[in-house]
């Protein structure tokens, strides 16, 4: 699942900057176009610009040949939207203007700015007779003598927005296929570019539900230090748990003898005041050494890698020996364990587990004992599994199923055992994520039922 939120964010961050670049790029490229077609219609412009300023310029053309060198037929038209205009500036009231424009004039540019030279040629857009949009470029011209004069020559501003739009809608096919093809790509190589990532994650998965040890394959070289320093943490892991669980068995047999000469020594010493204290105190040793290095070695095997364990095979081997065990008792054992059940843990641990609680109802059953595993469904931890283990002895009130729960509590000190199976079981079972609850059983005795994590 992370795998796959890390791939989708790239996948959106990559896509995000591949459409902003894409759109200022379409932007950028509208613009420089917009003013590539605009120079290229003003130096139109332009060249009937100077033929006008030299014709204005020229002292031999009388005003019915005004002008004689621009060769347009456009001008000629009515409304056309090409137009020339030149008017004098000093006063006198005369204009003179294309024939396409008929009795109207040119709408002029706004008055140049300070620091702009007047003679100097300006460009720009003004509304046109029928409301057409126009590019006019005009120049101020001084004769001295002769007077001033605006020459103006405006051409239909629709030209250069058919062609921008040309371009525009190119540009927006050409942009939208690269898109989608930049967008695929992308795809492509986040999808890909993570597969090293993916297989891991499920390589580590694996190792979590027992399926694997180790990560296995080839990596690309950006990832298999990755892998490599993974495995290295697996190893060293392993290691420390090998050597806290040697460590915990020296523990055990260092104390295990000193305590076995004490008491074999107050035993010497018959009902002696200080013998009995002694015998006391040292069945407490026995007991607290027990259960804290019970614990100290479910822990650690909690700290490796979890491996699966068949669920049928233990449960089966060892009704088997709780059979031979009790034989003179003549105990039935029932079982009913589903193929390819599996726990997420280690045998050793579903042995004691389950062993402690077949040995209890061995114990307390009169001729019957029943064990049922079911494989289900829960909604916090995935897939669990149920054993159920229900004898026909005589069953336990509310009261006691609560005391026989607690280290060391024995409801019948004519029964062999230390009172520590039950208590061991809980303590198993939790540390797995577990519990085990005690009820009445249909066959009338007790009915013991194991929770564990399924693989």
């Amino acid at each position: 699942m992370r795998a796959n939120s890390l791939a989708l964010r790239l996948f959106v961050t990559a896509t995000l900057w591949t459409v902003v670049i894409l759109v200022g790029t379409a932007i950028l490229l509208s613009s420089l176009y917009q003013q590539a077609v605009e120079r290229s219609f003003d130096h139109r412009l332009s060249v009937y610009l100077r033929s006008l300023v030299a014709d204005v310029a020229s002292p031999d053309i009388p005003p019915d040949k005004f002008p004689q060198s621009l060769g347009e037929p456009l001008f000629e038209l009515p409304l056309s939207g090409w137009y020339w205009q030149v008017t004098r500036l000093d006063g006198k009231k005369d204009v003179r203007a294309s024939r396409s424009l008929g009795d109207r004039q040119l709408t002029q540019l706004p008055k140049p700015q300070r620091g702009e030279i007047e003679t100097e040629t300006r460009e720009g857009y003004v509304q046109g007779p029928e409301d057409q949009k126009l590019r006019l470029i005009e120049r101020a011209v001084d004769l001295g003598a002769d007077g001033r004069f605006l020459v103006a020559v405006a051409g239909d501003a629709a030209e250069i927005d058919a062609e921008t739009e040309a371009f525009y809608q190119a540009l927006a096919i050409t942009f939208g296929a690269l898109t989608i093809v930049l967008i695929l790509t992308t795809m492509f190589q986040v999808r890909f570019g993570l597969a090293p990532l993916k297989r891991i994650s499920e390589s580590l998965t694996a190792i979590r539900s027992g399926t694997t040890e180790r990560l296995e394959g080839n990596f690309p070289d950006e990832i298999a230090p990755l892998a490599r320093e993974t495995n290295a943490l697996i190893d060293a892991n392993r290691q420390i748990v090998e050597r806290a669980r040697t460590h915990v068995g020296n523990l055990a047999h260092a104390l295990k003898t000193p305590l076995s000469v004490m008491v074999n020594e107050a035993v010497s010493r018959g009902d002696d005041a200080f013998a009995v204290k002694v015998r006391e105190q040292t069945d407490i040793m026995r007991d607290q050494v027990a259960r804290h290095l019970e614990r100290a070695r479910l822990a650690a095997r909690l700290t490796t890698i979890a491996t699966l364990t068949d669920v049928p095979a233990v449960v089966t081997a060892l009704a088997r020996t709780m059979e031979k065990i009790y034989r003179d008792k003549d105990i039935a054992i029932a079982l009913d364990a589903p193929q390819h059940t599996r726990f997420l843990g280690e045998r050793q641990d579903l042995e004691e587990m389950v062993g402690n609680l077949l040995d209890n109802a061995c114990k307390w059953a009169k001729a019957q004992v029943a064990v049922q595993v079911v494989r289900e469904k829960s909604a916090p931890s995935g897939q669990i599994i149920r054993i159920i283990v229900d004898d026909d002895g005589r069953g336990l009130s509310p009261s006691e199923r609560e005391q026989v729960a607690h280290r060391g509590k024995r409801l019948d000190e004519t029964k062999p055992g230390s009172g520590l199976g039950l208590s061991i079981v809980v303590e198993l079972a939790g540390l797995y994520g577990g519990k085990l609850t005690l009820d009445a059983a249909p066959i009338g005795g007790l009915r013991a039922e194991l929770v564990l994590p399924a693989g």
